[in-house]
């Protein structure tokens, strides 16, 4: 391909990862790129080792994936070691030019004019994807609009490695072609002090322009008029097993370690009020042992519990035994209070999310949410790496006090649409693309 868009009435956009499907922060940035890209007219393809999109946008290559059985052994023969054999080299070396090979099929194919990687050129958990992806840009001069999520050095685990060369050469590239984008100042500050590349800070964003539709009688927020209330969610608490006089407490994430789920245990347990903590989200790939932890600390604290990843999912549906699906956005509605004590989150999607459905949240101070949330001025329940008589003082007022929730969240929610909506991402993302491109639709 050119080095240019060309100009035409149409553009073809293909965003590349190694997974688009679920509800991941990756996955869920995407959709909302994917939005704004086509309100502006351009038509949107994919390439990831896992995709949710329709087959006719799609190309899906198993190598992309970062849990492809040879990708696993290349990221476990490279990180956590010093040294890597040839033959680890040479398998790096293999799979990257299958790979670069088949991006250069999936811009053939598609026609596509801009490609957006998704984190792909940002963490290593598949070295040759990156790899590959850093090459065929310098090839082929592809305008090029790289989105980081997390960088390598914000992890622990890949800073003992055997591939530092690779590292430096495309996580992430500096190349004339790529615009990159960050999603909080200190990541753009790192990226500049590190690699001398200048990025632009998108944050994460959502639809605060439509607002959810409400439950019957719960509205504190401004709500959708254009359809009516879906009555599909209607059953969530039953289905949740909470009573009508119980208080639902929602930790809208995985069960990870960093997510500091001990902490929201304790806070539901030094309450005193009658409450279910529901965890919306399983494990995933990082293993059992800290869900176990969590499980054995509820018992411990007299907590109620609930780890429902089986009932909720990104898309509706029932089980093999006949329980119902929900989504997430079905049980947001029904949640009295969100919990989000995470000790890292390179932005923090559930903090946005609580906000745009009008709910109350206790947040942990982490650093993105100190250098670029809080300074907006929300009105939320902080705790500062623990949690605080005040903290629990505050929380029950909130949950028994109808009028201060109220104007806690509308306040919140107001702030989050100046600050973090789809208008903000249009807005940046129109200057990138002109950026990218010899001319615009």
């Amino acid at each position: 391909m050119g080095s240019a868009i060309k100009c035409e009435p149409t553009h073809n956009v293909g965003f590349i990862s190694t997974r688009l499907a679920g509800t991941d922060g990756v996955s869920l940035e995407t959709t909302k790129w994917v939005q704004v890209f086509k309100n502006q007219g351009y038509r949107c393809f994919f390439l990831a080792g896992d995709l949710d999109w329709p087959p006719e946008c799609s190309y899906v290559l198993k190598e992309a994936h970062f849990q492809h059985p040879d990708i696993r052994d290349i990221y476990q023969s490279c990180f956590g070691v010093r040294q890597r054999g040839r033959f680890i080299t040479d398998k790096i070396h293999e799979l990257k030019q299958k790979i670069k090979d088949h991006l250069y099929r999936f811009v053939e194919k598609f026609q596509i004019d801009l490609i957006v990687p998704q984190n792909a050129l940002t963490i290593p958990l598949n070295l040759p994807l990156g790899i590959a992806l850093a090459e065929y840009i310098s090839e082929t001069g592809m305008p090029t609009i790289a989105h980081h999520h997390d960088f390598f050095w914000e992890r622990n685990q890949f800073l003992t490695n055997a591939v530092w060369e690779y590292l430096n050469m495309a996580f992430p590239p500096h190349l004339p072609s790529v615009k990159h984008v960050v999603i909080n100042s200190s990541a753009s500050n790192q990226l500049s002090l590190r690699t001398g590349i200048s990025s632009t800070i998108i944050p994460n964003v959502m639809d605060f322009d439509n607002p959810p539709p409400a439950l019957p009688g719960t509205a504190s927020c401004p709500v959708r008029t254009d359809q009516p209330t879906d009555d599909y969610a209607l059953d969530v608490r039953e289905s949740l097993g909470i009573a009508a006089d119980e208080l639902l407490i929602l930790q809208p994430t995985r069960v990870v370690k960093r997510k500091g789920i001990e902490h929201a245990i304790e806070l539901v347990h030094r309450l005193g009020m009658k409450a279910k903590l529901v965890i919306s989200h399983a494990s995933g790939d990082e293993g059992y042992d800290y869900e176990q932890r969590v499980r054995e600390y509820s018992k411990l604290m007299g907590v109620d519990t609930r780890f429902v990843a089986n009932i909720i999912n990104e898309k509706r549906g029932t089980t093999k035994n006949g329980r119902k699906i929900y989504t997430l956005a079905d049980i947001y509605p029904h949640a009295d209070l969100v919990t989000y004590p995470s000790n890292f989150e390179g932005f923090g999607n559930a903090f946005l999310e609580a906000i745009y459905f009008c709910k109350p949240i206790v947040v942990n101070t982490y650093s993105i949410y100190t250098l670029d949330i809080k300074p907006k001025g929300f009105s939320v329940i902080e705790i500062d790496g623990y949690v605080s008589e005040e903290t629990v003082r505050k929380t029950r007022k909130v949950l028994t006090d109808s009028e201060l929730r109220s104007k806690m969240v509308r306040h919140n929610y107001e702030t989050a649409k100046r600050c973090f909506s789809f208008a903000i991402l249009e807005q940046k993302l129109k200057g990138l693309i002109s950026d990218s491109a010899d001319c615009l639709t």
